[in-house]
């Protein structure tokens, strides 16, 4: 990526450094602890799945069971696994027992610290050797069908019923729809469980659930065989499940995945410890799958100024970056996020969009960047709204962006109709095809506005991230870096959830994917 802004590199090698040691001292915090997601996440990997009598998942039947006891700290795994050694079960029948009362964990005799170490090593393989399958089956479709050119046409179905969403899903892959994103319903990302089997009732979205992932997936790669290229699929990694979501779109081979703890920090008062916790899980999952995540610093804008707090973005996007690395996620899965969301009636707003989205191309040039559309100021005028977002795509296709998801004219009015979604893809495609090379051909004046702008945002993002570095993170999110919102240590939900570990803790998939992300195989997932 030509530097056509003229961007110091040593100003953004120091940026770069400063988001790190922020990222590393996050990670110094939250070593040391486990949280019951992450011990719900590694019951899904070893196979348990199903609900109680009374509709509650059996990993959390097993986990609350332990946690009760007060000996989650040793990790659900060391319990699970002398239960399979002492009864010579599987996690199911295991799983099952415990449900009916008719086990219990931690009162059965403790087989040795090598036995459950060696049976937990096969498990842990097992478990990742399908996620491995499921990336190869990936790859095998990406190589037979092809897939769109960049930037990747993203848009959303949201109807609340999963096999209404299949009809909708299809008709924007035959419209020229690259990725489909499932968006999950009002609340989910609230809920401590995760919802089981197919659904058809949802507020704003469908319930994600793993019988809901099945679906879809078998759906998009129909209509992906039918149109004669591979169609991805997004859905959440987020919330106080992020983990155990993170999981099951691994096994179901989906394709982009919502992940990112500073959003549910930011926007649904999620505690920071615990997300930040399950981020690290669930992206170590979702490197080792080839999913490529979605971060959500477009939504910083949606709750301050796009012009004043533009550097905030950036200066997330920089430590989104660190942590993600820490995970073993390679740049070509880090869909950091931003969006086109100055105030229309701004002069020269245009210049100022596209000096950011370039800003942004430059200092991440092999990040499938995610690029949001307009929607604080869609006003239910769809006529001004068509040209908004046909704006937006001109940038986005004049920037190099990697996924671009389409705003739709009735924004703000209510849930896209089939027509609306066509029209959209219809304008995108056609800008997209009409300036595919104007990124190519364009020059920016070294002393010229745009220029000015990406410098100044280059340099405020490293002044607000040398502050962080000097007060911390979570000091720092107290004080409402991010989107004017503030959020404490301790406070926000599921904090309850947070458990510190013993030294005896274990967990085999955790260190199976240090093991197997350590050489390199994350990296293997990707389809250049």
């Amino acid at each position: 990526m030509a530097n056509k802004l003229g961007l110091d590199q040593a100003k953004i090698d120091r940026a770069r450094k400063l988001a790190g040691q922020i990222a590393d001292d996050v990670m110094g915090s939250i070593a040391d602890k486990t949280t019951v997601a992450m011990e719900r996440t590694v019951l899904r990997l070893f196979g348990l799945d199903g609900v109680n009598e009374e509709g509650i998942p059996l990993p959390n039947v097993l986990v609350d069971a332990v946690v009760k006891k007060g000996k989650l700290e040793r990790g659900i795994s060391a319990w699970v696994l002398n239960a399979m050694l002492q009864t010579g079960m599987g996690i199911q029948e295991i799983g099952e027992l415990v449900a009916a009362g008719e086990l219990e964990l931690t009162q059965l005799p403790l087989a040795s610290d090598k036995e459950i170490r060696d049976r937990g090593a096969k498990e842990a393989q097992r478990a990742l050797d399908r996620v491995r399958q499921s990336r190869e089956a990936r790859n095998e479709r990406l190589l037979s069908l092809g897939e769109g050119s960049k930037p990747y046409v993203y848009v959303i179905v949201a109807t609340g019923n999963i096999y209404e969403d299949v009809i909708q899903a299809k008709a924007a892959a035959r419209q020229g729809a690259d990725i489909i994103a499932v968006i999950r319903t009002t609340g989910q990302s609230l809920l401590d469980y995760v919802p089981y089997g197919a659904t058809t009732e949802g507020f704003g979205g469908t319930y994600a659930t793993q019988a809901n992932f099945r679906i879809m997936r078998a759906a998009l790669d129909e209509v992906g065989e039918e149109v004669g290229r591979y169609i991805r699929l997004c859905n959440y990694a987020s919330g106080l499940c992020m983990p155990e979501m993170a999981a099951m779109g691994a096994m179901e081979r989906l394709d982009v995945m919502l992940n990112d703890a500073l959003y549910g920090i930011l926007f649904r008062d999620i505690n920071m410890q615990r997300t930040l916790i399950d981020q690290h899980f669930s992206r170590m999952i979702n490197a080792y799958a080839g999913i490529i995540i979605n971060t959500g610093e477009d939504n910083y804008l949606t709750t301050a100024d796009a012009v004043a707090a533009a550097h905030t973005v950036l200066a997330s996007q920089l430590i989104n970056e660190q942590l993600a690395k820490h995970s073993g996620l390679p740049d070509e899965q880090m869909g950091l996020g931003h969006a086109f969301e100055m105030n229309p009636a701004i002069e020269d707003g245009f210049l100022w969009e596209w000096a950011q989205a370039e800003m942004a191309r430059e200092i991440f040039p092999n990040a499938p960047l995610k690029y949001m559309p307009p929607t604080k100021h869609m006003t239910g005028d769809i006529f001004l709204g068509h040209v908004q977002d046909a704006l937006f795509n001109l940038i986005g296709v004049a920037t190099g962006q990697g996924i671009q998801l389409l705003g739709m004219m009735t924004e703000a009015i209510h849930t896209p109709l089939l027509h609306d979604r066509q029209l959209a893809i219809e304008s995108a495609r056609y800008i997209f095809n009409n300036a595919r090379h104007l990124q190519d051909e364009v020059q920016f004046k070294q002393d010229g506005r745009m220029v000015k702008r990406a410098r100044q945002v280059l340099d405020e993002a490293t002044e607000t991230m040398a502050g962080i570095v000097q007060k911390g993170l979570f000091h720092a999110l107290s004080e409402g870096v991010f989107a004017d919102v503030k959020r404490t240590w301790e406070g926000g939900k599921g904090r309850h959830g947070v458990v510190q570990r013993a030294p005896e803790y274990y967990n085999p998939i955790e260190e199976e994917l240090v093991r197997r992300l350590s050489l390199g195989t994350a990296k293997e997932a990707v389809v250049e």
